[in-house]
Order: C-alpha cells, then sequence, then structure tokens
C-alpha cells in the first residue's frame, strides 16, 4: 500500500511530466512552409530516396515547391499547382515535362494565393543583394516564405542534377556528380523561391537563405538557380 506522502509525490511528478514541449510548439510556428527531409541527409547521409509522392499535396491551387527528383535524376519545381520536371539530355539540351506525381528525396512548399508586388531596384546585380534586399523588407514578417520574381533576366545559370545510375553519395561532392549547367540569355521568367534564416541545410544551402527554381515563360528550360543578372523583374511576397 502507498501511502499518502508517496502518492502526493507521484502526483506531483506527473504533473510536471505533462508539461507541454515548448520547443515543439515552436517548430509548429511555420505550419504554412512545409519541410519534407532535409538537404543535408541527401548530400551527407546519400538518402537519395524518394521522401514524398508531390501528388499527394492538396489542395493544388496557390501551391508552390521546389526540390532535386528522388536519386538525383533531375530538378523539380511546383508552380501555382502545376508540377515541372526537367532533366539533362546533353550539356545544352534539356527536357522539361509536367509530371504531377513525381517523387524527391526534400522537398519544400507552401500556399500562398495573394501577394504582394515591389518592382526590383535597378542596383540589385547578384543572387546576394537580393536576398539582402529580402531580409530588409521582411523584417516584421513571418518567416520562412515562399516568394515569386517575374520579368525578364540578362543572363543567368542554372543546373540540374544529373547522379550517374547506382551512384553512393556521402558528400556534396558526390552528389553532385553528373550536375549540368545551362546557360540562359535574355529570357523572360518566373522565378519561385523560399527564404529563411532557420534551414540551412534543410532546405537552403549552408551559406544562403535563399534557394530558388527558375522557369523560362515558354517553359523549356527549368531548373535551380545558381547565378543571375536582373533586367526589369518584380518581387512578389506572400501577402500577411
Amino acid at each position: 500500500m502507498l501511502n499518502n506522502k508517496t502518492l502526493f509525490i507521484l502526483l506531483i511528478s506527473l504533473c510536471f511530466s505533462c508539461k507541454p514541449n515548448t520547443k515543439a510548439q515552436q517548430n509548429n510556428t511555420y505550419a504554412d512552409v512545409i519541410s519534407v527531409a532535409a538537404m543535408k541527409d541527401v548530400m551527407w547521409k546519400g538518402e537519395l530516396f524518394s521522401k514524398i509522392q508531390l501528388d499527394t499535396i492538396n489542395p493544388k491551387k496557390g501551391l508552390y515547391g521546389l526540390g532535386p527528383e528522388a536519386f538525383l535524376r533531375g530538378e523539380i519545381l511546383i508552380n501555382n499547382g502545376k508540377t515541372y520536371v526537367s532533366k539533362v539530355l546533353t550539356d545544352t539540351t534539356m527536357t522539361v515535362k509536367k509530371i504531377p506525381d513525381a517523387e524527391a528525396p526534400f522537398f519544400v512548399y507552401a500556399h500562398v494565393n495573394e501577394w504582394n508586388k515591389i518592382r526590383l531596384p535597378s542596383t540589385l546585380k547578384s543572387i546576394k543583394d537580393l536576398e539582402t534586399f529580402i531580409d530588409s523588407k521582411t523584417k516584421d514578417k513571418k518567416r520562412p516564405f515562399a516568394f515569386k520574381l517575374e520579368g525578364d533576366i540578362s543572363k543567368a545559370t542554372i543546373h540540374i542534377q544529373n547522379l550517374p545510375e547506382g551512384t553512393k553519395v556521402s558528400s556534396p561532392k558526390e552528389a553532385h556528380q553528373g550536375q549540368t549547367n545551362y546557360e540562359l540569355d535574355n529570357e523572360s521568367v518566373e522565378i519561385i523561391g523560399f527564404f529563411s534564416t532557420e534551414h540551412q541545410g534543410v532546405f537552403t544551402h549552408h551559406d544562403s537563405f535563399l534557394h530558388m527554381h527558375l522557369i523560362t515563360k515558354d517553359e523549356t528550360k527549368m531548373g535551380h538557380l545558381d547565378s543571375v543578372v536582373f533586367d526589369e523583374m518584380t518581387l512578389l511576397l506572400p501577402k500577411s
């Protein structure tokens, strides 16, 4: 038989064990931007296999997302519910197809149906400049978030992952085997991106707060954006 003092101690212990996990609650404050798995697990642990089938994400209206294709055999972009996959054909050519059930080893997505438009200043000359500009415009906004760029670029470099079949990966260098770069000139484009100061190695690279994929207006070229010279561009940020 338990005496009254022992029962009292047990009750107090149970109360403390039921205390809410504050850290877990904080992690749930970004429910409108969903991150599936992590870039670092692909690069360092070789987890190339599918972690998500994209046709399972609903609703499609206002859906934006990006990541690589499973086994690093292409790039994926969801632009307002339409899922595009680009693949390497040659050093200078690619295919871009709509594949709703594409699969990814890591992915980030969000739903945005209303945007605020800002003309991109002509002084912006690089992706780093864009990062600084977006950061300055969103200090008091909810983060992370998806954004868009629409307009014309003078030059850009995009890449498509094209890992040889059966390759084992345990480092970023190994993960980028077969990556093919493409140079673009004077194109009308849409760029879908995600901004976060807290997800380096998850859905942005370790040295950036941005992850962006570019698609040309004619939908014939698409890939991960590595560098760009902007021409006339409009930045779209989610309405609060």
